[in-house]
């Protein structure tokens, strides 16, 4: 299993959308899990998370990892996926709502650090604002990478995280300018 798959095919995150197989890699994050498994924890019929879970394979997102008892095991992939598509009439709403919950997530953290926040909702149409231009930026670095099949490990894909908003910032716009010159993009 690679530690990271960035995911840049606007096909494979439609596949990634819909609310059930989005479900059953959460699960599969914890563990590789057979139909039935999935089935029971996820409260849907065999037959519709066998679709679901074909769906994914086909996507390359999950494998068949072992066998129980005659029934397949599934495993993820990757631990960790990286969703950057460009963006897709059809994967445009599942962008936002994503883009919407990242938001949220970055406020929360930062209320439970203690941080002060006078204007809650402006804070978090900031963030989504933030996060849209970066991802939307970083596309061509994170195609080339997706498309050479590097394999990144979790801290080097923090590392390359950092590096692209640093190229990204109005703050270090002159060191930003330049390090856009060392990469091509």
């Amino acid at each position: 299993m690679r530690e990271v798959l960035i995911i840049t095919d606007p096909q494979v995150v439609k596949v990634l959308s819909e609310e059930t197989r989005f479900g059953i890699l959460k699960l599969l994050r914890e563990h590789p899990m057979t139909v039935n498994e999935l089935s029971h924890a996820l409260g849907k019929e065999r037959t519709t998370i066998y679709r679901h879970v074909k769906a994914l394979e086909n996507a390359g997102l999950i494998e068949e990892f072992d066998n129980q008892r005659n029934e397949k095991v599934y495993a993820r992939t990757a631990r960790m996926f990286l969703i950057k598509a460009e963006p897709d009439e059809s994967v445009e709403k599942f962008r936002e709502a994503y883009l919407q919950v990242e938001a949220e997530k970055l406020v929360m953290i930062l209320e439970k650090a203690g941080f002060r926040i006078s204007n809650r909702a402006e804070l978090v149409k900031v963030a989504k604002e933030v996060l849209n231009e970066i991802e939307l930026d970083s596309q061509p670095v994170l195609k080339r990478i997706s498309q050479a099949d590097v394999e990144l490990t979790e801290i080097e894909l923090f590392h390359l995280l950092n590096m692209l908003v640093f190229m990204q910032s109005c703050k270090l716009c002159e060191r930003a300018r330049r390090t856009r010159e060392l990469i091509e993009i």
